[in-house]
């Protein structure tokens, strides 16, 4: 989104219109709730982060200096917010995954074997990335799927960009390592020795 576009949009709400906050909602609302969702793996939970996330924004929007981006401080909270859910809900012992399955209603129009093959891989791919500790999944999550780059990341998450790096190229190799029995799986049972 275009930097000047929230900035004006910042300057009106801090000016007293505050319905114009509701332009920043709108632009950023499905990003924001994708993000929980992807820590949180619960649809419910997201939802009340992701709201979370929009009143602490517009309650310390005063406090948006510009340093980076609207959107980058906006993700950085919700981020932060996703992480003391996810704390809070692993205490009370009341974390459950909950595993959304989507059906295609255009399969029967497309060839469907490509589309079962695209959504196998999509599925087993999204089964890979939550196999990984939560920070690890999300900075996978940011980088491959949101195609943010590193310093951004690191902005939302308060890591190095060294860190960021290190936590890719580690998130990589279990990614590799989860998928490998489906992509050879006589090497995964034979103990890596291919047959």
């Amino acid at each position: 989104m275009n930097d000047n576009a929230d900035h004006l949009v910042i300057e009106k709400v801090l000016a007293g219109d505050l319905q114009a906050y509701g332009e920043l909602v709108e632009r950023y609302q499905d990003f924001v709730f994708t993000n929980c969702l992807r820590i949180l793996k619960s649809r419910e939970e997201a939802e009340e982060v992701a709201q979370d996330s929009f009143l602490k924004a517009f309650h310390s929007l005063k406090s948006f200096r510009g340093d980076s981006k609207f959107s980058t401080w906006l993700y950085r909270i919700a981020y932060h917010k996703s992480l003391d859910k996810l704390k809070k809900l692993n205490r009370e012992q009341h974390f459950q995954v909950v595993e959304e399955i989507t059906e295609s209603d255009s399969a029967g129009l497309e060839n469907g074997l490509d589309c079962l093959l695209r959504e196998e891989r999509l599925a087993l791919v999204e089964e890979a990335v939550k196999s990984l500790p939560e920070i690890d999944a999300a900075i996978i999550n940011y980088y491959y799927f949101d195609e943010l780059p590193v310093k951004e990341i690191a902005t939302i998450t308060a890591l190095s960009e060294d860190n960021i790096k290190i936590r890719l190229y580690r998130g990589r190799k279990q990614l590799f390592s989860y998928l490998k029995q489906y992509i050879n799986p006589e090497i995964s049972r034979n103990n890596g020795k291919a047959i």
